[in-house]
């Protein structure tokens, strides 16, 4: 009776505390959302794990611990391996073209950033977080997951787990977030501006693209050339047809390899001890802010472009909110709000995806600014 007695004090049974119990149902929340709801299945089901296993009492299965998925973190989050490789391939699933056809909605992506800049002073002047904090918190705002871990894996690494559930779980959520501020900030007439197809883009621009792109971005903000760097490759590797099997490779069994890791990686930064806390809500009511400030930014600016622009040549302002880099649910939530709102008279998906792309490059760029002042 002893030796059961000894077994039963030094099992996970034994251990488990009311925090370990509340983070298996945020965890079950989330691999609920990803099943049932279809939100981000590919991450949200390895972070939902992840979190399980980091909560399974004397498990060591922790990012913070000494366990296989500490190992994976320290290899692979604090070495800033990750994240680049998937802008990789991010940068082979990526068009370009809706971009080069309107070189203007480039501007519309940079404007949609805004939420980066209001939720990083909010978070350091408002609700007292750290420069360094307040930056990876900001970086929500770009609803750009690999963005938020790399920047976080720097700067604050104890809020990683928040940081990142945050940025993906809002990610998800575009299609719930986005439309109510449209609605708000946009009106009936403007919803029905019908942009035209633009020109064909030549395949030497599209090669030149990233080229040019990654060199310039590089030389500008050093700090984000890891990030744009690895998508301009992969970009190039889409566009030069004469490397099929890397974009194969980048674009399909790569890519998929990371995002387990670095799904189950992030889940299991959020133990208890970690993310039971006042910082995971501030972190949280941040986070949405900066979304909503980033959709805000880039209708708000599409519509002072159109008093400069002549009737045939404006924009519709509902492509604005697309510069968020949740690529492409965003130019499909936009895409859907105004064919609903126009009878299906108006579809500008491809429109819109040239801020939605414009907005990855933009959030890394934010993301390199931070780097070199705070870093």
């Amino acid at each position: 009776m002893g030796t059961v007695n000894q077994l039963l004090q030094q099992s996970g049974f034994a251990n488990l505390t009311w925090g370990n119990l509340v983070m298996f149902i945020i965890a079950g929340t989330l691999i609920y959302l990803a099943i049932v709801k279809k939100y981000e299945p590919l991450l949200l089901i390895p972070i939902g794990f992840g979190t399980i296993l980091a909560n399974l009492p004397l498990a060591d299965l922790g990012s913070y611990g000494n366990g296989i998925i500490a190992l994976i973190y320290k290899q692979g989050i604090r070495t800033e391996l990750l994240p680049p490789i998937i802008f990789l391939g991010i940068g082979v699933l990526t068009d370009f073209r809706p971009l080069l056809g309107r070189p203007m909605t480039f501007l519309l992506g940079a404007a949609a950033q805004l939420g980066i800049f209001v939720a990083a002073i909010g978070a350091a002047y408002l609700f007292g977080f750290s420069y360094r904090e307040a930056a990876s918190i900001g970086i929500i705002g770009g609803a750009d997951g690999p963005t938020s871990i790399f920047i976080t894996s720097q700067l604050a690494p104890h809020l990683l787990g928040p940081i990142a559930v945050a940025a993906y779980s809002y990610m998800a959520l575009v299609p719930i977030i986005q439309p109510p501020i449209l609605r708000l900030l946009t009106t009936k007439k403007e919803r029905y501006i019908d942009m035209p197809q633009t020109k064909p883009v030549s395949k030497t621009a599209v090669i030149l693209f990233p080229i040019i792109t990654g060199i310039v971005a590089a030389l500008g903000v050093p700090s984000s050339a890891p990030l744009i760097g690895m998508l301009m490759f992969g970009n190039l590797i889409r566009e030069c047809g004469v490397t099929e099997r890397l974009r194969k490779t980048a674009g399909g069994a790569l890519i998929d390899i990371v995002t387990i890791f670095l799904g189950l990686v992030v889940g299991a930064t959020m133990d208890s001890l970690h993310f039971l806390n006042l910082k995971t809500l501030m972190i949280l009511i941040l986070g949405i802010l900066a979304f909503a400030f980033s959709t805000a930014g880039g209708i708000l600016f599409a519509k002072l472009v159109n008093l400069f622009m002549p009737g045939s040549k404006k924009i519709n302002p509902c492509i604005g909110a697309a510069g968020v880099s949740a690529v492409p649910m965003a130019a499909r939530v936009v895409q859907k709000f105004v064919s609903d709102n126009t009878d299906g008279t108006v579809n500008p998906l491809m429109p819109a995806m040239g801020p939605n792309v414009a907005g990855v490059i933009g959030s890394a760029v934010a993301a390199g600014v931070f780097l070199t002042l705070l870093g």
